[in-house]
């Protein structure tokens, strides 16, 4: 019953969801009975389609959470953080539902009963989260995961993964080290394996074994590990356990043979055809919802940079396949800024960037035009983030894997660019790769609506821009 619970416990987000959508339609259902507990004629009116409205309600709200990171599997904000966050997406939230009241007029549950809900939902989410979130962390629930493997390739899991939020859902049971294998993880973490392999997984509970050796030839014990998958227990390879804990691939990892054999990498026609619908409904979207941006954007420059200056950017960018395309931006730096031809990092504090292009920057308003590449089809709404020329020629040679990141469009928004700083350095590319082939591997229509929607956060909070 135990190790039953502990699987389940590797889905603990979709179940604070769906308690949380519960928790809001409550919220919205005993809004109503507060405000016209003393006027039957009127509560009887406004219940009718309560389920229906309740619903709504809390839909438009947990997408405000989405929208910033509440639903993150690695959630790091301090609890003043966090609440900083929720009280933003409730505010997010309301605004949705008043456009949504607006294009559904027979939805409205009127201001007093909104308000009401707002805050009885904010309240419950709050304390409920708090006590989820300890349920989360209690140790007996958590997945026991046994690393076979005691080098190189398994110390990454104990240099990697230190942090509680690294290992939310999850505890390693220890480190079973193999023969003619350096030992580098430290004494307190192994196990001894005086008994079969079997029998200690049934003796500590083992619910996933992580086979991490750094030499399989003729090392693995794999009459042990078959006797141990028929016991119910989930064999994993390291890099695929990294992959799924830390979203991202772990470059030092990586072999061309789990590339090869590991699936993902999703290039159907049918996923093509979805992706380039997905990017043509979006960006019709957007453009309609931020035209007032882009005219304010091209009288903001204007005004800054006088009559006969340039409004849009033109720059040459690496696309799908290794071909290059023009990526459209708003000027956001001085036109001298590169005379000298030579490509430059944006660094911080850049003094190339003018007034409106560092408020435009930090909004990521600059980027606009680039649904003009989306249309056109140089571009995706969600996808790696497409680099001048003249860097992956020079980045190419250096990190390993990194023209894989081409193997799709560039995006307006990325899983990389959720997941990692401004990059501005060799350094900071190949940390970003890392989530870049996560997308790449990963990719499909669900991953692609949940990066667009945490989006809002990086723009909200400016996290990212240079």
């Amino acid at each position: 019953m135990l190790r039953f619970l502990r699987r389940q416990a590797v889905r603990w987000l979709l179940l604070l969801g769906f308690c949380e959508s519960l928790l809001l339609a409550g919220s919205l259902s005993l809004a109503m009975y507060l405000r016209y507990f003393n006027a039957p004629d009127e509560l009887a009116e406004f219940s009718r389609h309560l389920l229906e409205r309740s619903l709504l309600f809390a839909l438009v709200i947990m997408l405000g959470m989405a929208a910033l990171g509440q639903y993150q599997t690695h959630m790091r904000s301090s609890w003043f953080g966090l609440l900083a966050r929720q009280v933003v997406a409730f505010a997010l939230g309301g605004v949705g539902l008043i456009v949504a009241y607006y294009v559904v007029p027979q939805a409205y549950v009127g201001r007093g009963v909104m308000g009401i809900a707002l805050l009885l939902g904010l309240v419950l989410v709050m304390a409920f989260r708090s006590v989820f979130m300890r349920l989360v962390e209690i140790e007996a629930l958590k997945r026991q995961v046994l690393i076979l493997g005691a080098g190189q390739r398994a110390a990454q899991i104990h240099n990697r993964m230190r942090r509680r939020s690294d290992r939310r859902g999850f505890r390693i049971v220890g480190y079973v080290p193999c023969p003619n294998e350096i030992t580098v993880v430290p004494s307190d973490q192994l196990l001894n394996l005086n008994v079969p392999l079997p029998s200690l997984v049934l003796r500590r509970q083992v619910d996933e074994i992580v086979v991490g050796v750094d030499d399989r030839r003729g090392s693995l014990p794999m009459d042990d590990l078959l006797e141990c998958r028929q016991l119910g227990v989930t064999i994993t390879e390291l890099t695929t356990f990294c992959e799924r804990e830390s979203g991202r691939v772990q470059l030092s990892l990586l072999d061309p043979s789990w590339l090869v054999f590991s699936g993902g990498f999703n290039a159907t026609p049918l996923r093509r055809l979805s992706k380039r619908c997905f990017d043509l409904a979006a960006a019709v979207v957007l453009m309609v919802l931020t035209w007032p941006l882009m005219l304010g954007m091209v009288l903001a420059i204007r005004m800054e940079s006088g009559a006969g200056q340039p409004i849009l950017y033109r720059q040459e960018r690496v696309g799908e396949r290794g071909r290059t395309f023009w990526l459209l931006k708003f000027r956001s730096m001085r036109t001298d800024a590169e005379l000298d031809g030579i490509a430059r990092w944006a660094s911080k504090h850049d003094d190339r960037v003018t007034r409106v292009g560092r408020i435009a920057r930090k909004l990521r308003f600059d980027e606009l035009p680039q649904l003009w590449n989306v249309l056109k089809g140089e571009m995706s709404i969600v996808g790696p983030r497409p680099e001048r020329p003249q860097f992956v020629a020079d980045l190419e040679p250096k990190i390993r894997y990194y023209n894989l990141r081409h193997c799709l469009k560039p995006g307006l928004a990325g899983w990389a660019q959720l997941s990692y700083p401004y990059g501005a350095s060799e350094e900071d590319a190949a940390e970003k790769l890392k989530y870049d082939l996560f997308y790449v591997k990963n990719h499909n229509l669900m991953l692609d609506l949940l990066i667009l929607v945490q989006t809002v956060e990086v723009v909200l909070f400016g996290r990212g821009a240079r």
